[in-house]
């Protein structure tokens, strides 16, 4: 198999002057992306960057992260994208554990560059982007190079091309080495089953580029398949409107909280959306009614996926054009394989509820510097994903929740997913996440997070009284609490790790009062 940087050389040569980034300043063509690619990569070579070694890249959603992405790629080395939202203690936790060499960043970034630098000690330069970083490399300079483009002898299937953190939502980040076999079939799988068209597809890219969902699906597969993305720094509903309508985009990637806030744009701005052919979901569960209230609204099909991080990410998707189940994620990709297995790794039946395995070219090398927890995710060739789901006589599978979020009320499974959907039924829910609270005579009880659209006039007792008549008495959330808003990561997924924090501080506030 070819290296994902040869991949990337290859879609250059085949559609050059073709537009592959297209933002609101500029339009950078495949050969010209191609040749900044390239400068970056013998850049790095020139300054001692060699195959194997790790450069970190800390920037916004820019065309300069895709050319900075792909420089480090064909220079042989690995990149580490860095969560924006993370503080600088924790990115250098990461730079330190992954052990880079070098750091690519946007120039907003320079006071937490400043301060981990002295915190990360193999680091022997970095490159600002954007601005002047007294400490830094210029980018423009960087790539204003002579020197000669290098060209790595790789084995796709053992070389790494990307390390890539997970978020940490329960615990400690992991980094899930992707080798170039991995992304490299992982963009074909989804260049198919998206179907789309070199030349005349363009993605709009605002989830962030550093999240597996937008690297892979939304920046890797059109520069290695001749289409064109467009990458948005932030999502602001009125910008993406605008942004779709001037570029003509025809393909939007997002996250269910992302369609819930656009549902709340005005009437006559839905008209900036007729360009699209269709949108994708991924990254957390869609609720059914929300997506059904898209489909309504906009006239755009929504079609949902799935995919860890470690699976590169994307393993299945409902067929575009064919045959959608909302609340399903859809068939496996081509080359991608999934079951339902048990306990114990064995198969079950259609329609049995176990944990979803997956296995393929596209599924991780494993946790970089975590052996055990590596042996811990696989059962043989096979990736456990962590998702409880199941798989229909037609192959749907559908991620019931979490293996870790279940809760267990008097020996019962309760999959808060079930509650959550119940609670989106509701006209004036914007969003809502369950957890399980310890509880002495239940084990434990579902507790439900909800945020409402602005002016609703809704209490707690309402709701519940919704979830009695749609749910069995032990599903039904013990309390629900009305906040503004629920916390999310920088990928728009709600964060329950924080809700069970924010849980555990008021029991205890609780009982230090009745003390």
């Amino acid at each position: 198999m070819i290296s994902l940087g040869d991949l990337l050389r290859e879609s250059a040569r085949r559609f050059a002057e073709y537009p592959a980034i297209i933002t609101a300043d500029e339009t950078v063509d495949f050969s010209t992306f191609n040749g900044c690619s390239d400068a970056v990569a013998a850049a790095c070579a020139e300054q001692g960057i060699v195959v194997g070694d790790r450069v970190g890249l800390y920037c916004t959603n820019c065309a300069e992260f895709a050319i900075a992405y792909a420089g480090i790629i064909k220079a042989g080395a690995t990149v580490v994208p860095l969560n924006l939202m993370l503080t600088a203690h924790e990115i250098a936790s990461i730079l330190n554990d992954a052990g880079v060499k070098a750091l690519v960043y946007h120039s907003a970034f320079e006071d937490n560059v400043g301060i981990l630098r002295a915190d990360v000690p193999s680091l022997r330069f970095s490159v600002c982007i954007g601005g002047v970083c007294p400490q830094a490399i210029d980018w423009s300079a960087f790539l204003n190079t002579s020197a000669a483009v290098p060209q790595p002898a790789l084995s796709p299937a053992k070389d790494l091309a990307a390390i890539l953190y997970t978020s940490g939502t329960a615990g400690r980040p992991k980094g899930a080495m992707l080798t170039h076999r991995n992304l490299v079939s992982n963009t074909r799988s989804v260049f198919k089953a998206l179907q789309w068209t070199p030349g005349c597809d363009i993605v709009l890219v605002v989830l962030p580029m550093f999240h597996a969902f937008a690297a892979t699906v939304g920046m890797l597969t059109p520069l290695t398949h001749g289409c064109a993305f467009v990458p948005l720094a932030k999502f602001e509903p009125e910008l993406v409107a605008r942004t779709i309508d001037a570029t003509r985009t025809t393909i939007f990637l997002g996250v269910p909280s992302m369609y819930s806030v656009l549902l709340r744009l005005k009437r006559e701005r839905i008209g900036l959306f007729g360009s699209l052919r269709y949108c994708v979901s991924g990254g957390a569960a869609m609720p059914v009614d929300v997506m059904q209230r898209f489909e309504a609204a906009f006239g755009k099909p929504i079609y949902e996926g799935d995919g860890p991080t470690e699976c590169s990410p994307v393993t299945c998707i409902n067929p575009i054009g064919g045959r959608t189940k909302p609340g399903t994620v859809g068939l496996p990709l081509p080359d991608v394989e999934m079951k339902v297995v048990d306990e114990q790794g064995g198969e079950l039946p259609k329609g049995s509820v176990g944990e979803i395995a997956v296995r393929g070219p596209n599924v991780m090398k494993g946790y970089w510097n975590l052996p055990d927890e590596t042996l811990e995710v696989f059962s043989g060739d096979w990736l456990l994903t962590g998702d409880l789901g199941t798989e229909d006589e037609e192959g749907y599978f559908s991620i019931v929740d979490r293996k870790k979020d279940m809760v267990i009320v008097n020996g019962m499974n309760v999959y808060p997913r079930i509650i959550e959907e119940v609670l989106y039924g509701f006209d004036a829910v914007v969003e809502a996440a369950v957890i399980g609270e310890p509880h002495a005579l239940h084990g434990e009880v579902p507790v439900a997070y909800v945020a409402l659209s602005g002016g609703a006039d809704v209490s707690s007792a309402d709701l519940r009284a919704w979830c009695r008549e749609r749910l069995g008495r032990y599903q039904v959330p013990r309390t629900i609490h009305i906040v503004p808003e629920l916390p999310k990561n920088a990928a728009g997924k709600i964060l329950k790790r924080q809700l069970r924090k924010q849980g555990e501080i008021e029991r205890g506030v609780d009982l230090h009062d009745k003390k």
